[in-house]
């Protein structure tokens, strides 16, 4: 570009328009024409340029007679040679020039075209950055790469693909093109991770080696963004490096479709290589006018005239001459004559070698420009249309796919209705909207013959495994440390790893890193940074996920649930009057109360009949109801039960109330000899308006939330290493050198209450939080790793690692001043009182459904002989419900020998006293 300012410099400077005025013979009109010739858009553009120029030529209804010459010079791939071969080009008084082909030579182009006002209309310059802004004489009649790397943003997401490395010839083209890559995947919140910028006419070694590092990165993505001539052998070196596999993902911009429909014979070994590139192809409607032009090339070639196959820039080549002649008789209409203005600066330059007097400026250029413009008609390519920013309206591409040795179309992307399976011409406002909200592709082929679509990443490989950093815990070993002689890394949170990797759904290949020097807990908050910072890939163990740490690092989903509580020292509670109620909880007592009551209820009714104990006066019998089931408490009852549902019923009862009370002596025995919170401190207010001092974890992020968001001084707090010294400091307390209490997390607390029994938690916690694994942002293992978390906690194995590492002597439980230690619940014991329950209300239902039938049989015999002794036959008269009732419950408080007396033969029955 430093050379292409210069000369355009200097062309800027000595053209003027103050020069004398050529006019040329309106019955030929020059139009130049800049491309490679040897070159796979050349080949077919210089084919379809000159079939182009002989239907305008022969076609009486446009020009009226007037021939189109066309002028064309081989640009040959070079910046330098297409400047100069644009001098020369421009020096034959042309009005327009077609091309040039390449971006980086229409860059240098357009500064001359500026100065002579000679409109330039490229084919098959896509390069965004040419803009109209600064090139007002430059049109483009092909699709701009920014519609292009749009359509490729589109399908990456539309594959959910986030991070792409993009290959590209490091000139205008495609550095431009791949900064318009990044803008729209920025748009869907994705990126290119790495690019790899060749070298122009890079040769295999170079490509190899860029290639074998790209290997390193992870990301397996690639788009392609060079030019038709040589991008083949990328893919070529690729396969050599085994890198057409199925974990890679390669997607090509349209220099790949343009080779492959311009080659003559396509090489099925070739197609073999590029087996699962996905590429774009610039979409051309199918009609008449394009299949007359197609069999027209067949012919062509039949007759040796053309050896390259037509690719869709022919097409736009072509359709460029119509746009150009379209445009020159609408100029022609308006002013009859061309006319060229010598500049006389340029023009007293004689002396000069190159000759700059023989450029002239074009003065219909402004006009040509607006006519061009305006132009509006159906070409091979479809509707040729200029938007505001003078390129093709409704850019569209089709999306191609290489499976088995062919090239498959998959779908369409249209800058209006985005990826479709439906061609866009074909697709109303109302199904274009449908399309862009739900994107939808046939089934692709990817490489190595694949139908899975790839994951388009590797967390690691063989060659370079994860790198994961483990803290080496001084503290609370069992949650993650390193063991000191065989240096292996185990705990709960490496188990808690392994089982969550063991259901991603792909090999992890790692190695742990152990963070810290083994004489004190490491800092935490270092280890994400390290993360963040690339030294190491991921982070394992007791992490809390806190913001300032999810701001640099991405974390799993929680595996353990976690927030901090205060560890007081406790005191002893003897002198507690009401200490003996402590063992059982409310709902406890209130339930045992109940079963004595029933119990005596129970045993009166099944005892009233037979046992003289339970008969006698109505307030006898209710004493000895109450106070029969309290008394067999304490083994002081002066009655024994006789039937036989009162003795099981007994059985039952009295097994209950040896567990209770064995249970309850117990828990009572516990109780009083156990410690109740002996700090002033009570919670987390009580905490903070103490001047007192503080214990600490060391490393752990407490220091910093105590400090910025608790605002206590940074004087009180003190740090401690490992549990003994927890247990040491609040042995000593405040005034002697100790500590008032400890911050720490749940889990940390748990474990060392279980070990010392002096001390307890005081308040509840007032943090909630997590643990979870640290990777770097953006990867996708934290998003694999959090869905295999949820797993081990639906099926129940995050709880299996817990108890196989903290409930080897029994869970903890959370303790404190609002929950008694030992107290018992009536949850432990609702077997025995259901059992109890069910046996005592069956013996109660069989001595009922006896009672009845006795009364039925008594009442029976009864009507017998009443009726037997009566000199009337006539039936008695019934009595009413409420009558039998009360006869009913008279029988049930008749003794057991008078009922037997009533059904002896030789006895009348008589009704029972009253």
């Amino acid at each position: 570009m430093g050379y292409g300012f210069l000369l355009s410099l200097l062309i800027l400077v000595w053209i003027q328009l103050n020069g004398s005025v050529y006019c040329q013979s309106p019955t030929v009109v020059n139009v130049g024409a800049l491309f490679t010739y040897d070159s796979v858009i050349g080949r077919a553009a210089k084919v379809a340029i000159e079939a182009a120029a002989a239907d305008v030529n022969a076609d009486p209804n446009i020009l009226k007679g007037i021939k189109l010459k066309f002028i064309m010079q081989d640009t040959n791939c070079s910046v330098f040679m297409g400047s100069m071969e644009a001098f020369q080009l421009l020096e034959r008084d042309v009005v327009a020039v077609i091309g040039p082909q390449s971006s980086s030579v229409a860059h240098m182009v357009s500064f001359i075209a500026n100065g002579l006002q000679v409109p330039l209309i490229s084919f098959a310059a896509t390069d965004a950055t040419l803009s109209a802004l600064q090139f007002p004489f430059f049109l483009r009649t092909t699709l701009s790469d920014s519609y292009q790397m749009s359509a490729m943003s589109d399908l990456i997401h539309y594959y959910e693909w986030n991070e792409v490395i993009s290959i590209f010839v490091d000139d205008d083209h495609g550095r431009n093109g791949i900064t318009s890559l990044d803008a729209e995947l920025a748009k869907r919140a994705a990126k290119t991770s790495h690019k790899l910028a060749l070298p122009i006419g890079a040769n295999a070694s170079v490509i190899s080696d860029l290639l074998e590092q790209s290997k390193l990165i992870g990301v397996r993505v690639y788009v392609v963004h060079v030019n038709p001539d040589s991008g083949l052998s990328i893919f070529s070196i690729a396969k050599h490096l085994q890198m057409m596999t199925n974990n890679y993902v390669w997607l090509a911009t349209d220099w790949l479709s343009a080779n492959l429909d311009s080659s003559s014979t396509i090489n099925r070994k070739s197609l073999q290589t590029l087996q699962g590139v996905m590429g774009l192809r610039q979409h051309t409607p199918q009609s008449g006018q394009k299949a007359a032009f197609f069999s027209r090339w067949r012919d062509l070639r039949q007759k040796g005239l053309v050896d390259s196959g037509l690719n869709v820039y022919g097409l736009y080549a072509y359709d460029t001459v119509w746009t150009v002649a379209h445009a020159i008789d609408e100029v022609l209409k308006e002013q009859r004559n061309i006319t060229f203005s010598f500049n006389k600066r340029l023009h007293d330059m004689k002396e000069s070698k190159l000759q700059l007097e023989n450029l002239k400026i074009f003065d219909g250029g402004k006009l040509l420009v607006s006519k061009l413009l305006k132009t509006n008609f159906t070409g091979l390519t479809g509707q040729v249309e200029f938007d505001s920013e003078r390129n093709l309206i409704d850019g569209a591409y089709d999306v191609i796919n290489i499976d088995r040795g062919s090239i498959c179309r998959i779908g369409y992307w249209s800058l209006n209705s985005g990826l479709s399976v439906v061609p866009p011409e074909k697709l109303n406002r109302e199904q274009q909207r449908k399309s862009r909200v739900n994107p939808k592709l046939k089934n692709a082929s990817w490489s190595g013959g694949k139908k899975e679509k790839p994951r388009g990443w590797v967390v690691a490989s063989n060659e370079k495994p994860l790198r994961v950093g483990v803290p080496n815990r001084v503290s609370f070993a069992d949650f993650v440390t390193e063991d000191h002689d065989t240096h292996e890394i185990e705990g709960y949170c490496i188990d808690v790893f392994n089982a969550a990797r063991k259901l991603v759904p792909y090999d992890i290949p790692y190695r742990f890193q152990v963070f810290g020097d083994g004489q004190s807990n490491p800092d935490y908050d270092e280890l994400v940074r390290m993360v963040a910072e690339d030294v190491i890939d991921a982070a394992i163990g007791d992490i809390t996920i806190v913001t300032n740490r999810t701001m640099i690092a991405d974390f799993t989903q929680p595996y353990a649930a976690n927030g901090l509580v205060i560890v007081v020292p406790v005191e002893n509670t003897k002198s507690s009057a009401w200490v003996y109620l402590k063992p059982f909880t409310v709902e406890m007592w209130c339930v045992t109360g109940a079963f004595f009551l029933l119990i005596g209820v129970v045993i009166w009714i099944l005892e009233h009949r037979i046992n003289d104990d339970f008969r006698g006066s109505p307030r006898r019998q209710i004493i000895t109801m109450f106070l029969f089931s309290f008394s067999t408490l304490f083994k002081t009852n002066q009655e024994d039960t006789v039937s036989t549902l009162g003795r099981m019923v007994m059985m039952v009862w009295l097994f209950l109330l040896m567990v209770v009370t064995s249970s309850y002596t117990a828990s009572l025995t516990s109780i009083l000899t156990v410690q109740q919170l002996s700090s002033p401190i009570t919670g987390i207010d009580s905490l903070i308006a103490s001047n007192q001092p503080i214990g600490y974890p060391g490393g752990s992020f407490v220091h910093s939330y105590l400090v910025d968001s608790l605002n206590i001084y940074k004087s009180r707090l003190v740090s401690l290493g490992n549990t003994d010294e927890y247990a040491r400091a609040l042995r000593r307390g405040p005034n002697d050198g100790g500590v008032a209490a400890i911050v720490d997390e749940l889990p940390y607390v748990e474990e060392f209450l279980s070990k010392h029994r002096e001390f307890g938690i005081a308040g509840h916690m007032f943090t909630k939080s997590g643990w979870g694994f640290a990777f770097k942002r953006g990867s996708p293992l934290a998003v694999d790793m959090s869905t295999a978390i949820l797993r081990l906690s639906e099926d129940g194995g995050l709880q299996k690692i817990n108890e196989k590492w903290f409930c080897r002597m029994g869970c903890i439980t959370q303790r404190g001043q609002n929950s008694e230690p030992n107290q018992l619940h009536l949850v432990s014991f609702w077997g025995l009182f259901l059992l109890c329950a069910i046996s005592t209300f069956t013996a109660l239902l069989v001595f009922l459904l006896r009672m009845i039938r006795q009364f039925i049989q008594y009442k029976r015999k009864q009507r017998q002989l009443l009726a037997a002794s009566s000199s009337d036959q006539s039936a008695p008269c019934s009595t009413g419900w409420s009558k039998v009732v009360y006869n009913f419950f008279d029988f049930i408080d008749e003794k057991e020998e008078a009922i037997k007396k009533i059904f002896k033969p030789s006895t009348n029955p008589q009704p029972p006293a009253s």
